[in-house]
């Protein structure tokens, strides 16, 4: 354990990955002390959170991995004592001392992944001392003071939240969205729940109630965003398929995308899938412009997809990732270079008009890129507007300028020798 901790080493970004597989190598070890010796493996688990915790300033953690080894840890812990027949009392005590002192957020959603190991007495244990908890809390409420938006109120709320789905028990639940407040995401964990126990019907009317409460403006903007699915997916297997897709349709013309596409033919009939993706493709013309992309590539609509960009102000396409933006650029540049070209265009102009100069680079590829389809789509005018518009525009970035007037002049257009032919001459040179 020690060993792979490396104590007094810093461990960087770049490392990361292998560190928390060595760790995770060590952790095995120890779980296999569950069978023969959980008592032991208990110890050792709570040994190696203490030295997580210890090493934790010791890891750039930008990619989350040593935070989540240390996060599953609570789970080989929690199996041990309950294999080793601990108190499940002492056990939850435990469990609620090490998330209300976390320093470094290893304890983060620790309720659901403990509600899903603990046993069947351990989850009572644990459900009482955290209701003792929200009691008190809301006990110690000023008249005046909001329920909802009272940290220890919500994060014990949220917890017994977590159990009750866990234990299925709807009722529980209930009654306590009657003391908080019910929201979107508790109407899918009832439906959830119902579903679970076999009640489609009571589930659907659940569903109903949550999309009831969705704002006009959003758009699978929290955790109850998935009702509409939900929906869909309890209309199909009540026999109510045409409702369901019905809803599909509804939802895709509202908001075009790869997404709400894939869950529209989800619910079309086999047969009629060609006749309903013509009509989608058609109905999706006028959305917003980074999820037709995205759309549109995946469905090979080059034709649609060339159209919809050559419309596109210039302002439209810079407004996009070059994530999005890129991947378009690529795959026009043969077929329809003069759409490319503008493509390419934006994705300069967005790194230059932001100042962004670790970028600059990046932008005069697109630009080298951009004057080669300019060239192929007999746009050489456009091209020389575009060299003309960033000497007038840009003629003060010095960062970018010098490079930029090498590339516009055909400077440094010859193929660079490669790093042999480079080596080769210097080793030359110095004899």
């Amino acid at each position: 354990m020690e060993a792979a901790l490396q104590p007094g080493r810093y461990i960087g970004w770049n490392e990361s990955y292998a560190f928390a597989s060595g760790l995770r190598q060590a952790e095995g070890e120890i779980s296999k002390l569950l069978a023969s010796d959980p008592a032991r493996a208990a110890t050792l688990y709570e040994t190696f959170v203490a030295g997580c915790n210890q090493k934790a300033d010791e890891v750039d953690d930008s990619d989350g991995e040593f935070g989540t080894f240390a996060g599953g840890l609570f789970r080989g812990w929690i199996k041990a004592r309950q294999a080793a027949g601990a108190d499940g009392d002492q056990t939850a005590r435990l469990l609620l001392d090490w998330m209300d002192d976390d320093p470094y957020g290893f304890c983060n959603d620790l309720e659901g992944e403990a509600a899903k190991v603990l046993d069947r007495a351990g989850l009572m244990a644990f459900e009482l001392q955290v209701l003792t908890r929200f009691d008190q809390a809301f006990a110690a409420l000023g008249p005046k003071e909001d329920r909802v938006r009272n940290y220890p109120c919500r994060r014990w709320s949220r917890i017994l939240r977590s159990i009750y789905s866990q234990q299925r028990n709807v009722p529980k639940y209930l009654a306590l969205t009657a003391r908080t407040e019910l929201t979107q995401a508790d109407c899918q964990a009832i439906a959830a729940m119902l579903q679970a126990k076999r009640k489609p019907e009571d589930a659907l009317a659940w569903i109903e109630r949550g999309i009831e409460m969705e704002k006009p403006s959003d758009f699978r903007g929290d955790a109850g965003s998935n009702l509409p699915g939900m929906r869909r997916a309890l209309l199909t297997k009540l026999g109510r398929g045409g409702e369901a897709l019905d809803s599909a349709w509804t939802e895709f013309r509202a908001h075009p995308g790869t997404f709400t596409y894939e869950e529209l033919i989800r619910y079309v009939p086999q047969p009629e899938r060609g006749a309903w993706h013509e009509k989608a493709m058609a109905a999706a013309g006028e959305g917003r412009l980074g999820p037709l992309i995205q759309l549109w590539l995946g469905a090979k609509e080059m034709v649609r997809l060339a159209e919809r960009l050559d419309r596109a102000s210039d302002a439209e396409i810079e407004g996009l990732s070059h994530f999005v933006t890129e991947p378009a650029a690529e795959r026009l540049a043969k077929t329809y270079p003069g759409v490319a070209a503008k493509v390419y265009r934006a994705m300069c102009m967005r790194i230059i008009d932001a100042g962004k100069s670790k970028y600059y680079d990046a932008a005069l590829s697109n630009l080298k890129k951009a004057r080669t389809c300019y060239e192929k789509a007999g746009l050489g005018a456009q091209w020389e507007a575009l060299v003309a518009e960033i000497r007038r525009e840009h003629r003060r970035k010095t960062g970018f300028m010098p490079s930029f007037e090498r590339m516009a002049s055909g400077a440094g257009s010859t193929k660079e020798a490669s790093f042999l032919d480079r080596a080769k001459g210097r080793w030359a040179k110095d004899r």
